[in-house]
């Protein structure tokens, strides 16, 4: 009888959200200038990409996604709206980036950086330049994890960095 009920409780949260913390993506040809819709699943779309091209991080229950961009040195987070179309401005002066690094937690300060849109006070954009944290994300690191405060709520999300597209020296 439990073996039923619980049963019953698993498929009907599979069937009410995703709220796994994983995006689905869908590979675009090169190129491609289609929208930031992507699979359907669970008969909702879910955003592939980010108005930068970036990789998506879905925060909460897809309350919000954030978009992480890098270069060789410098990494960015760029918060968005649940559609991952629009720039959400936040009263933040920082988000973490928690990963481990040779067994050890490492986590790594982003610092506002406000777009030239961002209300005074709010930034919809964290950055930092270190190429060791580049370096640890390029890896893939299973663990590594965005935490961030929005309208005092905190938000975590699984980073899974996407090699598309990237040229790696």
């Amino acid at each position: 009888m439990k073996r039923i009920f619980l049963g019953a409780i698993f498929a009907a949260s599979l069937s009410v959200g995703c709220d796994s913390g994983f995006v689905t993506h869908e590979a675009k040809p090169n190129g491609s200038n289609s929208d930031t819709a992507g699979k359907v699943v669970g008969g909702h779309d879910h955003p592939s990409e980010g108005p930068h091209h970036g990789t998506l991080i879905e925060l909460g229950n897809e309350e919000y996604h954030a978009e992480l961009i890098h270069d060789e040195t410098t990494v960015t987070v760029y918060v968005l709206d649940k559609t991952a179309k629009q720039s959400v401005p936040i009263e933040a002066a920082d988000m973490t980036i928690n990963l481990v690094h040779d067994g050890k937690p490492t986590q790594f300060k982003l610092a506002a950086s406000p777009d030239a849109n961002d209300p005074a006070g709010k930034s919809s954009r964290f950055s930092l330049q270190d190429s060791g944290l580049v370096k640890e994300l390029e890896h893939d690191h299973a663990g590594a994890k965005l935490s961030l405060f929005i309208e005092g709520k905190a938000y975590r999300g699984e980073i899974h960095h996407e090699h598309e597209g990237h040229e790696h020296h």
